[in-house]
């Protein structure tokens, strides 16, 4: 962490390891401004002990001269570990790997100095850093106390430094609303909660303890404001009549991430030219909206946009929706054939869901279209063209299916030209909130009912669950508290059970797979479950208790009763 490159290394010394008297180490002390005698440890006479040397016997030999002045040694230490180091004396300090590897001299004092600059240094760099994030910073001692406060959230609770530094902060805010609190009790960080320290503020917390030796000294926060996001969204789709047709363009898409506006900087820019586009990532993640706005914002709207679902259609069929056929290629009877959806999306968008689904003769195909800009029908002899644009969408997996050759290479790079990865609902947490805001009040309206409103413990569930069926489970979700709700306040339980798995585990409420006493378990095993929580806990009394389903008194007993220490 420290950099003792700017640190002074005096390089004047004579390095002696064979018995001399104290005549010759005034002459080395003549040309050199030190002597480094080696013995069973080093020691080091500077040119300012020349007075001392005076006042005794010349022909004294220095090791004796050494034991009658009872001078301490010196410690040896490379330059990378000078931090650990134990500052005790103002005896120089010999820089080098080991005795016959020494590159110079230095002093305590010069040590103290540099880490104190150092210091300087870091602090600059760490206000610096507070000051420029756009993010609320809080830092807080072992007992609590705030020792910085940054302008960001000076602005967001409209506590000033003087006021709040200093003090402990359970003093302006309630104490079990302080995530902080928690980071210290339990020594575990907390990532993108949704937390609303104050009745008129909305923020996602992330924060985390500060360790030394193994040992909480601290903790630190940062919180984003998203309070103007919840309040706009609420007073967006309060003005929104039941009967408007939802927009499907860009402004409906929500996500105000830094990773997801990234992905609809790049869509927008997709829209200004014709060329295939490939959408790829799990299933639910919002592929076929982004689709949709990418074929309206192009200029669109009134022309086609149609789907075809390459998974759930058999081969066979899936080529005629796709190509159509010709007239007489199936019968007989006078036949007029079919325009496939192909030559049906003319001058508009096909989109093909879950390519890497299609059969491999089929990719050929439709990789000779997008080549030339015309194909065949079934059964046909004549081109058929038509200006139609493809948008695909795909699992994350396509790439390795390429790879593995269950999908056309050519095709692949021909689609991933205009290429997104769109990112899972767990990787873009901070547009929950405002997700759930605008789900209720579309389901709100569609079954009207009074908006409902959920409580800290509810968002809270959600932004710590995983989300495997992202944004489309999110809204399924939703839909079924206002379903099942009657217009109130939101609670827990009106949640379904896998969601609420990680706030039952916060409470102190097990899941199946943690560990848990039970009752008749003999004296060695109940010995061996308590040693096994502490251990996953990494010695932490209250996260162990939580592990073990009783209070941190009854883990403290027990302890006791079975001689545990840890």
């Amino acid at each position: 962490m420290f950099n003792f490159e700017q640190l002074y290394i005096d390089s004047s010394f004579a390095l002696i390891e064979k018995e001399i008297s104290l005549a010759e180490v005034r002459v080395l002390l003549e040309q050199n401004r030190f002597v480094v005698f080696i013995d069973k440890l080093a020691y080091v006479v500077a040119d300012s002990e020349s007075v001392l040397l005076e006042l005794s016997d010349p022909k004294m030999q220095l090791r004796e001269w050494i034991k009658f002045t009872k001078s301490p040694g010196s410690p040896i230490c490379p330059l990378n570990r000078l931090m650990e180091l134990e500052l005790t004396s103002d005896r120089p300090v010999l820089i080098g790997e080991n005795p016959s590897e020494i590159r110079g001299v230095t002093t305590a004092r010069r040590i103290a100095e540099c880490l104190i600059d150092e210091k300087r240094r870091l602090t600059s760099y760490f206000i610096a850093l507070v000051e420029t994030v756009n993010e609320a910073v809080t830092a807080v001692d072992q007992k609590g106390k705030v020792i910085y406060w940054n302008q960001a959230a000076e602005q967001v609770y409209g506590i000033r430094k003087e006021t709040i530094i200093g003090r402990k902060i359970g003093e302006h805010f309630d104490q079990e609303s302080i995530m902080l609190q928690r980071v210290l009790d339990e020594g575990r960080p907390v990532r993108q909660v949704y937390h609303q320290p104050t009745p008129d503020t909305h923020v996602l917390i992330s924060a985390s303890p500060i360790m030394e030796n193994g040992r909480i000294i601290g903790g630190i926060a940062t919180e984003q404001d998203i309070t103007r996001i919840v309040r706009l969204n609420e007073e967006l789709y309060s003005a929104v009549p039941a009967m408007v047709e939802q927009d499907r363009s860009f402004a409906a898409i929500i996500g105000s991430g830094i990773m997801f506006k990234r992905v609809l900087e790049l869509a927008k820019k997709f829209t200004r030219v014709h060329t295939p586009v490939l959408l790829t990532g799990e299933a639910g993640s919002g592929k076929e909206m982004l689709a949709q706005a990418i074929h309206d914002g192009a200029g669109g709207k009134d022309a086609s946009f149609l789907t075809i679902h390459c998974g759930a259609l058999p081969g066979g069929l899936l080529e005629t929706e796709l190509f159509g056929y010709q007239g007489g290629a199936f019968t007989s009877q006078g036949d007029q054939g079919k325009a496939g959806k192909l030559e049906l999306a003319a001058g508009g968008t096909l989109l093909l869901k879950d390519i890497d689904k299609m059969p491999p003769h089929m990719q050929l195909k439709l990789l000779q279209f997008i080549k030339s800009g015309s194909f065949l029908r079934i059964g046909g002899e004549e081109a058929v063209r038509a200006d139609t644009r493809i948008i695909a969408t795909a699992s994350a997996s396509l790439q390795s299916r390429m790879e593995e050759g269950y999908f056309l290479e050519e095709l692949y790079y021909k689609l991933n030209v205009m290429g997104i990865e769109m990112p899972p609902l767990r990787e873009r947490m901070e547009d929950i909130p405002e997700l759930v805001q605008a789900f209720l009040r579309e389901f709100s309206l569609q079954y009207n009912k009074l908006i409902p409103k959920p409580d800290k413990d509810v968002m809270t569930a959600l932004m710590n669950y995983d989300w495997p069926g992202n944004i489309r489970e999110l809204r399924n979700v939703v839909e079924r508290i206002v379903v099942l709700g009657d217009g109130g306040a939101i609670s827990v339980e009106q949640l379904p059970q896998g969601l609420v798995s990680e706030l039952q585990h916060d409470n102190g409420r097990i899941e199946e797979g943690d560990i848990f006493l039970k009752a008749r378990l003999t004296d060695q095993e109940e010995n061996a479950i308590i040693y096994e929580a502490l251990h996953k806990a990494y010695g932490n009394k209250s996260a162990a208790a939580k592990l073990l389903g009783i209070s941190r008194g009854t883990l403290y007993n027990k302890m006791k009763e079975y001689g545990i220490k840890f």
